[in-house]
């Protein structure tokens, strides 16, 4: 029998059915998309911005470094390289955004492993699970370090600016990635960060702010007087560095670029707020053409603007190694921004951590009050024991690591070499050949599984060298007492 609208008399939709009563009055077939939930509005536009949001971030401050590395051949080509493979991945991607193959009317999969689950199921979606989660906790992680540094950065330009360039303005960062971790143990209580959508607003500001910053400085310093030499092959062996060094530092700087790009952990969330008809999936492919262009050549100014002011003695991180000095209130500007930024990107990969634990233990233990039931709070904030007490723990956690590993490039091309090969490549290769049932050996799929081959090496010898660059810096690192 079908449901009836007691107010209207007249029947239901399935979908505005599942509403409850209250909101019944207001939603009609119009209202509501096939899944039940209210109608979609994005566009290729709005879901363009998000990508572009989503990837503009904290990464583009290495690059400067990273076409050090590489020089001016293999620098702008690895950048554009890694472009058109996360563009072609990301399309394979969007088409599994509905399962079963129909893109108009299939099920949909709201989140990355949803995808996994509907296509590929099995151990596969463990694998995707460690992936995401680890690849979450570690950047974290990374955004602890980042911010420690860029809020060492703001107090160490002033200091220039008092006492003059020569002056020793060294500072202990680890005070700083206290602060950092009290402020996040504060934002880590909020219920979710649907209720302060303003804080991924203004984060987006912020990232945008610091890069457009570095971008005028590196063009500014270029016009100027570039401050290194260049060279078509980078760092030069036998002056900058010695053969390994030279080989490692090229590795890592292969994974701070692919960290830059990343997005496939949010493309399917992305790709949920976008209108049908026509297919979500024809839409997503016009968001990730008109994106991935305007980040590309984003990323090549940075890159290549900060390698021209700085050669080949570049900065791991063009706005807290002190290539600008200059002016000091735009420089402090730049990182202040950096900082307020990551306050909130760390809460945008946090909250899905939060859930999955929080999730799980409820569910484990559904008649335990401590885990369970709330003991007060307001609309924002949600005070419950074991969220105290878990979130506290899951920042402190972090925060001791960051203190313990304070290393910004290292760190960053670790985490771009764990999060590139899984869940930017084979993930999307693995369920586009499901979805297409490509048979063994046919072109398409020699095709598919080279990339994802070459994908793997490139991803494992980077992960090797950020590794390798930790050890080595560890030897020379007394723990709790990194200077900027």
């Amino acid at each position: 029998m079908a449901s009836v609208d007691l107010e209207l008399g007249r029947p239901l939709s399935a979908a505005a059915a599942a509403y409850p009563p209250p909101l019944r009055r207001s939603i009609n077939d119009d209202d509501v998309d096939d899944d039940g939930k209210p109608k979609r509005t994005g566009t290729e536009w709005t879901a363009s911005a998000h990508i572009v949001t989503a990837v503009v971030g904290s990464g583009v401050l290495s690059l400067a470094w990273s076409t050090a590395q590489l020089g001016w051949v293999a620098g702008p080509a690895t950048l554009v390289v890694f472009a058109v493979i996360t563009y072609y991945t990301s399309v394979l991607l969007a088409d599994c955004y509905r399962a079963g193959g129909d893109q108009v009317s299939g099920k949909r999969n709201y989140t990355y492993m949803d995808a996994v689950e509907s296509y590929l199921g099995g151990r596969q979606v463990w694998f995707c699970g460690l992936c995401q989660y680890v690849n979450l906790v570690g950047t974290a992680i990374g955004y602890t370090i980042t911010a420690s540094i860029s809020a060492a950065a703001v107090y160490k330009s002033n200091c220039f600016h008092k006492n003059g360039h020569s002056a020793d303005c060294s500072v202990f960062t680890t005070s700083y990635m206290v602060v950092f971790g009290v402020v996040q143990v504060f934002f880590s209580q909020l219920q979710s960060l649907h209720e302060v959508a303003w804080l991924s607003v203004l984060a987006a500001v912020m990232s945008f702010s610091y890069s457009a910053i570095a971008v005028g400085l590196s063009l500014a310093q270029t016009i100027s007087g570039p401050t290194g030499m260049t060279t078509m092959s980078g760092t030069v062996i036998g002056i900058d560095v010695d053969l390994s060094h030279k080989i490692w530092q090229a590795l890592q700087a292969l994974g701070n670029i692919a960290f830059a790009y990343s997005y496939s952990l949010v493309l399917i969330e992305i790709q949920d707020t976008i209108r049908s008809p026509p297919a979500e999936s024809k839409t997503m492919r016009k968001a990730n053409a008109l994106a991935m262009p305007v980040i590309t050549a984003f990323y090549t100014l940075c890159g290549c603007l900060g390698y021209a002011a700085f050669g080949n003695a570049a900065p791991g991180n063009m706005l807290t190694g002190f290539g600008f000095y200059d002016p000091y209130w735009l420089v402090g500007l730049a990182n202040a921004c950096i900082v307020v930024h990551l306050v909130g990107a760390y809460q945008v990969m946090s909250q899905p951590v939060f859930t999955a634990v929080e999730s799980w233990a409820s569910s484990r233990w559904p008649r335990c009050g401590f885990f369970v039931t709330g003991g007060g709070g307001t609309r924002l904030i949600s005070v419950n024991a074991f969220r105290l007490a878990w979130r506290t723990a899951y920042v402190v956690a972090c925060t001791a690591v960051a203190a313990v590993v304070p290393f910004f490039n290292d760190v960053l091309g670790l985490l771009g070499a764990v999060g590139f090969w899984p869940l930017t490549v084979y993930f999307p290769v693995e369920m586009y050949i499901r979805r297409r049932k490509l048979e063994r050996s046919s072109k398409r799929w020699v095709a598919l599984q080279s990339l994802n081959a070459v994908c793997f090496v490139v991803t494992l010898a980077s992960a090797v060298a950020s590794v390798q660059g930790i050890a080595e810096s560890m030897a020379h690192y007394v723990p709790f007492k990194s200077k900027l």
